[in-house]
């Protein structure tokens, strides 16, 4: 019952607050309230105060006083820390399902002195990033945030929250971005090798056997002496060098210009909708560090066969909101 009430006032107050990359905080939207200790403190102010009425000490008076207005000075120091900040969210980089997504968030200094102990997280999560924002100046923050699904997502809601100087108060805000998420299924880790290129239509060529070495393409050989350099997959000769191999490959023009490799998801020969998709996801990565071309069949969707980076990142939207 308190859950759900709870729950019910989360949502209104959320409901509230419009979305935006950018959020200026003014009086409007900074919310401050007392800590523990805070109140901790006002109860000890109120013993001390009635101690010193009681026994007519002067020196109790003076003490009740000056520890009323450090609290109050600490009030007015705590809400302006945030008061008058500015906040943008950079744009979300794709992030693969049960991976940890990374956000940016750039925060604004207009005034001319140094704003102490600001945190961020994701609202709920307990998780803070904290920072000092310098004078006239900005600092950028990364928030971690692991999202469990695949397909376009919300950016959750944010929070951001001060306590300088002495504690006693806690001054927060509440943002809603904008900008959505877009999450990629996660790849299957040990994927089969690639599906084998189909005839292009009028070829009666046969299907080109599958590679003898996992994860290799029949438009791809082994490099052979006299190869032109502009067959040789630089790409994959770079992450080889990288490895300490030099090992070269060469795109093989006779099989890949009767045959075209299509990752479709009826050649995935799982039942599960998700663990299909994954092994797609590894298919596109895997072929894409081949630098072949490749095309993409799923849920009644198709993308013609091409490669590099553009090619990639399509086929990986496709996979996540089909």
């Amino acid at each position: 019952m308190i859950a759900t009430l709870r729950r019910r006032i989360d949502g209104w107050f959320l409901s509230r607050r419009p979305p935006s990359d950018m959020l200026a905080l003014t009086q409007r939207n900074v919310y401050i309230v007392p800590t523990r200790a805070g109140w901790m403190l006002a109860l000890t102010l109120l013993v001390l105060l009635v101690a010193s009425i009681n026994y007519q000490l002067n020196l109790g008076y003076l003490l009740t006083f000056m520890l009323a207005g450090c609290v109050a000075v600490g009030m007015h120091v705590s809400h302006a820390t945030l008061r008058g900040l500015s906040m943008h969210l950079m744009p979300p980089e794709p992030q693969y399902a049960g991976s940890a997504a990374m956000f940016r968030i750039v925060l604004h200094n207009a005034r001319r002195g140094v704003r102490h102990g600001i945190g961020l997280a994701v609202r709920g999560s307990g998780q803070w990033a904290w920072c000092d924002v310098p004078a006239q100046g900005s600092e950028t923050v990364e928030i971690a945030f692991k999202p469990e699904r695949r397909g376009l997502h919300p950016v959750p809601p944010l929070t951001a929250e001060t306590r300088f100087p002495l504690g006693t108060f806690r001054v927060w805000t509440v943002w809603r971005p904008a900008s959505p998420l877009l999450v990629y299924p996660a790849p299957e880790a040990h994927p089969p090798a690639l599906p084998p290129g189909e005839p292009l239509s009028g070829d009666a060529s046969t299907s080109l056997a599958r590679a003898a070495s996992a994860g290799e393409y029949d438009g791809v050989r082994a490099y052979r002496r006299g190869d032109p350099l502009k067959l040789v997959v630089w790409k994959k000769a770079a992450r080889a060098q990288a490895a300490g191999s030099d090992e070269l490959v060469s795109r093989d023009t006779q099989q890949s210009q009767r045959h075209e490799l299509w990752l479709d998801a009826q050649h995935a020969g799982l039942p599960d909708v998700e663990a299909r998709l994954s092994r797609l996801c590894a298919w596109v990565l895997m072929a894409d560090r081949l630098g072949v071309d490749y095309g993409l069949r799923v849920a009644g969707r198709q993308v013609p066969p091409s490669q590099g980076e553009a090619h990639r990142r399509r086929c990986l939207e496709v996979l996540a909101t089909c």
